[in-house]
């Protein structure tokens, strides 16, 4: 078995991997460097089709945008060895011959890592940092936390100091495990804080540990879309894509329309997160509904996870958007079909039940009884990686204190390396089906009586648009059909090119017809045209579109 699904890969280790499947399958697969990070990392991106460089409709794939949700990254190169294994006939996938004929079809672009820097930092028991492990903003001489390997055994976990005041308490029958305090609690209480330091501490006040206050950008707010400066959406960045790893996917996104879906994969929670970010159902396009609802199905039945709308069920404040989101920016300005999955269904491996009102709110409500399942499960299944005893320390400001706690990389932000198998195989198991989507231009040339004839269709699920609401997007994503005499022949420049519109897919989404009234669209799907020509000889036939690329054919005239 590939050792990224059943382990966590540091950056050598990948880029390995992907220069290895590159070199043992030329022609098939190829691998770029996007950009590079601050520390000089590549941003390593597969494509893996055969003629890559040959237009056609293409799936994106993302992972570890968050330095600490490694699984990305896992699941990520799971599907480009999926893919790889279905083109070499090895797979051991359960999808029916014709769907991976269409997957042989397509491209995928796959970046496993988009955060290197970060991720290397948590993967060596550096600092937890929600992107990179950078902070370039000018701070007033006040104390804040910066947090860090304290006591030198290579990693960072928590500090606790017993305090009257304290808001935890240390559970009587799991010795270590600490529970929110209660009011019935006897003591002793402690405070808990991060593993590290306190930058201009006075040695008396300790500062409140605040997100992001020695880092400063989380990647997920830091695209264009619907951007918000950091007063408002922190995290945000000083502006819009002003971080190398965002701006190398929007710049490789933005030159490459072919992009039908795209898959953002972050940890942990098991649901998949869909548009819109900023406004409820009511308000999206209806069709593009219908269509996230059969990749819901999907999920649901092979992925294990359900699909919930960004703005009824994922946000963290009532009626406040989350700002700056990748697949918002995907979605709405590249017409894509774009969602996020985060991987590891820890709430339901915990038995706590569906539904809740907002798929966040797992999140936030839970129980003294739930964490404790947490560490059972610890025990049982993750092999006691996550719960660290506590061990005392002379901190060099705060004093006598214990270091300990969660070690959140494996079993709580990732799942157990037990587990991983399983995670990687559903996940791209479902994901192959929503690239099997994919619009597919045909094209069928005949001479007839001084004429060619050229019928082009569509014999994919989506339409060439391959959303209603990208029609309104520029560039035009109609389908041309252009004429180039090679030689002995000749047409009226004025029927080189023509213009057939859209092609309409097969597939109509989820509950978006009455299904005991079976009726067909009429000729939707296919579009002809007809061209007189003189002479006799050679001459190229391309059916061709932005989003769905371009099928060539050369025809002899007689």
């Amino acid at each position: 078995m590939s050792p990224f699904r059943t382990n966590y890969l540091k950056y050598e280790e990948i880029t390995r991997i992907v220069h290895d499947w590159a070199k043992s399958n030329p022609g098939l697969v190829r691998v770029k460097s996007i950009g590079k990070s601050i520390e000089g990392r590549d941003f390593w991106l597969l494509e893996i089709g055969k003629n890559p460089d040959q237009a056609r409709a293409a799936a994106w794939v993302d992972g570890n945008m968050h330095a600490i949700e490694v699984c990305g990254s896992s699941v990520a190169l799971a599907i480009a060895e999926d893919v790889i294994a279905i083109h070499r006939g090895e797979d051991k996938t359960d999808l029916p011959a014709h769907v991976k004929e269409r997957i042989k079809g397509i491209l995928f672009y796959v970046l496993p890592r988009m955060c290197p820097d970060g991720a290397e930092q948590i993967l060596t028991g550096g600092a937890l940092v929600r992107s990179n492990p950078r902070d370039r903003r000018p701070h007033p001489p006040l104390p804040r936390w910066v947090t860090g390997d304290a006591d030198g055994d290579g990693q960072t976990l928590c500090m606790r100091r017993e305090d009257p005041s304290g808001e935890f308490v240390e559970d009587k029958e799991l010795p270590g495990v600490m529970l929110p305090r209660q009011l019935e609690d006897p003591g002793p209480y402690f405070k808990l804080w991060p593993e590290g330091t306190i930058e201009n501490f006075d040695g008396t006040h300790v500062p409140d540990p605040v997100y992001l206050s020695d880092n400063d950008i989380d990647l997920n707010r830091n695209f264009p879309y619907g951007w918000k400066p950091d007063n408002e959406q922190i995290g945000a960045g000083p502006f819009g894509s002003s971080e190398p790893e965002s701006r190398a996917v929007i710049e490789f996104a933005t030159t490459h329309p072919n992009i039908f879906s795209w898959l953002n994969l972050h940890t942990f929670g098991g649901c998949y997160i869909r548009p819109l970010g900023g406004q409820p159902d009511v308000k999206m396009n209806q069709e593009d509904l219908a269509v996230y609802r059969q990749i819901g199905e999907w999920g649901d039945k092979i992925g294990g996870y359900p699909m919930v709308s960004g703005f009824e069920e994922f946000i963290y404040e009532p009626e406040k958007p989350i700002y700056g989101d990748i697949t918002d920016f995907i979605y709405h300005t590249r017409g894509a079909i774009a969602y996020a999955c985060e991987l590891w269904d820890l709430f339901a491996r915990l038995g706590i039940e569906r539904p809740k009102k907002k798929f966040v709110d797992y999140y936030s409500h839970l129980t003294r009884e739930d964490l404790k399942k947490l560490a059972k499960l610890d025990k049982e299944l993750n092999k006691s990686r996550m719960f660290r005893p506590w061990k005392k320390f002379k901190h060099p400001q705060l004093g006598n204190v214990e270091i300990g706690g969660i070690a959140q990389l494996v079993g709580l932000n990732n799942p157990p390396y037990e587990i991983l198998p399983e995670v990687c195989q559903r996940q791209s198991a479902m994901y192959l089906r929503v690239a099997a989507m994919a619009p597919t231009l045909e094209l069928d040339v005949k001479v007839k009586e001084g004429r060619v004839e050229v019928e082009v269709s569509n014999a994919g699920y989506l339409p060439s648009y391959v959303l209603d609401s990208a029609k309104k997007l520029n560039p035009n994503p109609a389908v041309f059909v252009e004429v180039e005499p090679i030689s002995g022949v000749t047409i009226d420049p004025r029927d080189a090119r023509t213009e057939v519109g859209h092609l309409e897919g097969w597939g109509r989404g989820l509950y978006n017809e009455y299904i005991f009234y079976q009726r067909s669209l009429g000729t939707v799907s296919r579009r002809s045209v007809s061209i007189p020509v003189k002479g006799r000889g050679k001459l190229r036939v391309r059916a061709k579109g932005l989003r769905v690329g371009e099928v060539v054919k050369e025809i002899t005239v007689e």
